[in-house]
């Protein structure tokens, strides 16, 4: 009698694999406006939790700022440094990202008004939404010289410096020439300093093979500052430092010189014109005008002054971080950069957390993983406690940290590849601009 042989593996059919299933809802929403180092730190903690989460941002991408300058500066593209804010953190279930813009937020109604007219509620609401560049009372100013905060940002100065040599190749007045290859950078914090060595850098090892009647190693740069020395949070040998690596790229130092007048043909400093044909901001910050609707203190740049646990005085279910807030440290306000808001962002998700588990929450105290500045190709500035750094060293370890901590491994293979085609070649290879907008007009001619 024939026997019916049995199954093997291969023909036993095999079952999709079940997904674990998400956390219950408790129905207790948690909104975060704002997709930058904050925001996505409080998100990603309280990720697959029984907290409904939605990121709201009016970007679809979040933005590795830290290397802003360098799309600025052509020397990496607009991809290469941003990432779709879904990719990041939309594979869990309790999270959701919006397209949208904050208008207003009304806490003593826990609710926020989109642009657009929609109203949404929340039982615990993050404010995350940065900073914009400011000038100090002079908003005519961002028309002439723009700030860098944002990818359209980056993306308009890589125009007007590209643009201006593409002008000055063909400009015959030599005072004209020498306006267009005049480049003023206003302010001599990090980003200033960044800009200015950059241009410089790009003008002297990126560009002279690409024209023929102008000699792009000419360029001026002109580093403008109010205070008496460049990057003014460092310590003082390190400020020294800096300004010695400036000058040696060939970026001229005007200290002590705050910006009495600004047009479209340069600026007036100490009573004295430097014509331009471009001019950048990079003197400060104001936080984000969504502070002002919560009816609450803020300080001189807009920041919303918040509590020890990063709550809002009066209503402990706003919490305020990163650019937007004003904390206040052992040594001083705690500064306006990438460790510190992801500090504050963890903490705040564990403080909601608390509050939903109905245990204390804690304080938050800053840890200073210290401070760098590149100033150009093998030059640059680092102090880490008591530890002091300058030169190839210091540019070392910042392009290490700056890597490890970009947000994916795509992005980080990205950027090391460009970094080392840069390095070997000079090259700059993110050099396109479009041109739809007009050319900037040069400053008249001397005299």
């Amino acid at each position: 009698m024939p026997t019916t042989p049995a199954p093997t593996t291969a023909q036993t059919p095999t079952a999709d694999p079940v997904p674990a299933a998400p956390p219950p809802r408790t129905g207790r929403r948690v909104v975060i406006v704002g997709g930058g180092f904050g925001g996505l730190a409080v998100a990603r903690r309280l990720a697959d939790t029984d907290l409904h989460v939605t990121l709201i941002d009016r970007s679809n991408h979040h933005l590795f700022q830290p290397l802003l300058y360098q799309v600025a500066s052509a020397a990496l593209a607009p991809a290469d440094i941003a990432e779709p804010i879904r990719s990041i953190i939309g594979g869990h279930d309790n999270i959701e990202v919006r397209l949208a813009e904050v208008e207003a937020v009304q806490p003593a109604a826990r609710s926020l008004s989109l642009r657009g007219g929609e109203e949404l509620g929340w039982d615990w609401l993050v404010l995350a939404a940065g900073a914009r560049h400011g000038y100090f009372g002079r908003p005519e100013w961002e028309a002439e010289a723009p700030g860098l905060k944002t990818l359209p940002d980056a993306l308009e100065i890589r125009r007007r410096v590209l643009l201006a040599f593409e002008q000055a190749e063909w400009e015959t007045d030599p005072h004209l020439r020498a306006a267009l290859m005049t480049f003023v950078v206003v302010g001599g914090g990090p980003t200033g300093v960044e800009l200015a060595g950059s241009i410089a850098d790009i003008a002297s090892q990126s560009l002279p093979g690409d024209f023929r009647r102008v000699d792009t190693r000419q360029t001026k740069v002109v580093l403008v500052e109010a205070g008496t020395s460049v990057l003014g949070s460092f310590a003082p040998p390190l400020r020294e430092a800096a300004a010695e690596q400036l000058r040696a790229l060939g970026v001229e130092l005007r200290l002590g010189a705050p910006v009495e007048k600004l047009d479209e043909h340069g600026v007036v400093v100490k009573g004295e014109r430097i014509a331009a044909g471009t001019v950048l901001w990079a003197a400060g910050n104001e936080a984000s005008p969504i502070g002002r609707s919560l009816g609450v203190p803020l300080d001189r740049a807009g920041r919303v002054i918040v509590g020890p646990d990063l709550s809002v005085e009066g209503h402990p279910d706003l919490f305020v971080i990163g650019d937007q807030a004003h904390v206040e440290g052992p040594t001083g306000l705690v500064p306006g950069v990438a460790p510190a808001a992801q500090q504050m962002g963890r903490l705040v998700a564990r403080n909601i957390l608390a509050d939903h588990q109905r245990r204390p929450r804690k304080a938050f105290s800053y840890r200073d993983k210290g401070s760098m500045a590149t100033i150009g190709r093998s030059k640059a500035v680092a102090q880490l406690g008591r530890l002091r750094l300058r030169g190839y060293l210091a540019w070392l370890l910042w392009a290490i940290v700056h890597l490890a901590t970009i947000s994916t491994f795509r992005n980080r293979v990205l950027v090391f590849i460009k970094w080392g085609w840069a390095w070997f070649t000079f090259d700059r290879s993110s050099r396109i601009v479009w041109t739809q907008a007009p050319a900037r007009p040069p400053p008249p001619p001397e005299g």
